[in-house]
């Protein structure tokens, strides 16, 4: 955690009395974050000079006003907890952690489906580590894998498809969990399966997209979101076009930010500028890693494998458009329309406001069972489970 005296800060903010001088310590400090996000030294994103010039601006443009800006990527809510910003910000502003962890956002309904094809005769379920201890209705896959169940923890959808080619007597399905950064893979892996004539392997399909999950959450009566701390590896496949709706519809501006000190810090400036003045945009403060336009070439390759459906998201229901699911051209792939499974009675866990935390209602030590029934050790709810997860990251940095 970076040292910085509140009151010094605010103090700093009270001495500046000008309007010249305002721009004028803008200017420089922006023109230090802009270099810095060109300086490709990896020191340059954690220079405590700069993070502290930042740190004192945004308190002063903050003075007593009431702020909330919501990140919506995991390594995000992560890299905030691991820095302490949350404890450095001015009183005012809540940094609040929104639906960016895809193990968090995966409805229980679907962690029962994949335990349903878990119990099925034949099949062997693959799946990313995270995935593994969340609770579903009533078991998790660990669960499932203690009682003699075949389930394999794989760190790529490529691992997924090469045990299928080892285990040739029975089908394997890969649990296809994620947002934009992770569905070209798993459609590269389609293609090849396809290509080299590998039918005993399919994908449990349950992606998600992120500019659909924001509309709701802009469009939720229950939240007010100041400005979005956008996800930057996700931009690094969509590009900006996708998220200029929250400018342009909602009044909200966004800045996608990278994941050290100096990048985070360049992105809740930005936003607080743009929150004060009224001239709300979508902007890039990450053009090391992400360019306007994203990746054509990945995003091009999961549209030919993957087109977008409705999806339900734990604590916001079902959105339209926001998931993926496999076309008809590759439906052979398609564990859904593969496997006909009887999928258990859906039961959500008592007490767990997830959901809540996801939509940035509360905050995570704000859920009753946080820290007390709920731990990473004996988790209830996904949120404590993954180590992207909210609740996760708030027990480990509290």
């Amino acid at each position: 955690m970076m040292e910085h005296d509140h009151t010094n800060a605010q103090s700093a903010g009270d001495s500046i009395d000008t309007t010249a001088h305002r721009h004028s310590t803008s200017a420089a400090t922006t023109a230090a974050a802009n270099s810095a996000q060109h300086d490709m030294d990896p020191s340059s994103f954690r220079d405590p000079k700069l993070a502290r010039e930042l740190i004192d601006r945004i308190h002063r443009l903050v003075g007593n006003r009431r702020i909330n800006l919501m990140e919506v990527c995991g390594t995000h809510t992560v890299s905030i907890g691991r820095y302490g910003f949350r404890s450095i910000m001015p009183e005012g502003l809540r940094l609040l952690s929104g639906p960016g962890c895809p193990v968090c956002v995966t409805a229980n309904r679907d962690i029962d489906h994949a335990i349903a094809l878990a119990r099925s005769e034949g099949i062997t379920v693959a799946t990313f580590g995270d995935m593994m201890r969340v609770p579903g209705s009533t078991s998790s896959l660990a669960a499932e894998k203690s009682a003699g169940r075949d389930v394999r923890i794989v760190y790529s959808p490529l691992d997924a498809l090469e045990l299928a080619t080892e285990l040739s007597d029975r089908n394997v399905v890969f649990m296809g969990v994620g947002f934009e950064t992770t569905t070209p893979a798993i459609a590269a892996c389609v293609l090849e399966a396809a290509s080299r004539g590998i039918e005993n392997f399919s994908v449990f399909c349950v992606h998600k997209t992120t500019p659909p999950a924001l509309r709701a959450i802009a469009n939720d009566p229950e939240t007010t979101i100041d400005g979005f701390i956008l996800p930057g590896h996700v931009c690094t496949i969509t590009g900006l076009a996708p998220f200029q709706f929250i400018a342009r519809e909602f009044n909200i501006p966004g800045v996608v930010t990278g994941f050290e000190p100096v990048d985070i810090l360049t992105g809740i400036d930005r936003l607080v500028e743009m929150i004060i003045s009224g001239t709300p945009a979508v902007e890039n403060a990450y053009p090391r890693s992400v360019r306007d336009a994203g990746n054509p070439v990945a995003r091009s390759i999961a549209e030919k494998v993957f087109e977008p459906c409705s999806a339900t998201w734990r604590g916001m229901g079902e959105i339209a458009h926001s998931g993926l699911r496999i076309r008809e051209d590759y439906a052979r792939y398609d564990a859904r329309r593969r496997f006909a499974v009887e999928v258990e009675p859906t039961r959500e866990p008592h007490g767990c406001r997830c959901g809540d935390v996801l939509r940035g209602v509360i905050a995570p030590t704000q859920c009753p069972l946080f820290g007390r029934a709920c731990t990473p050790e004996h988790p209830v709810g996904p949120c404590m489970v993954s180590s992207e997860g909210s609740c996760a990251a708030y027990f480990r940095y509290r």
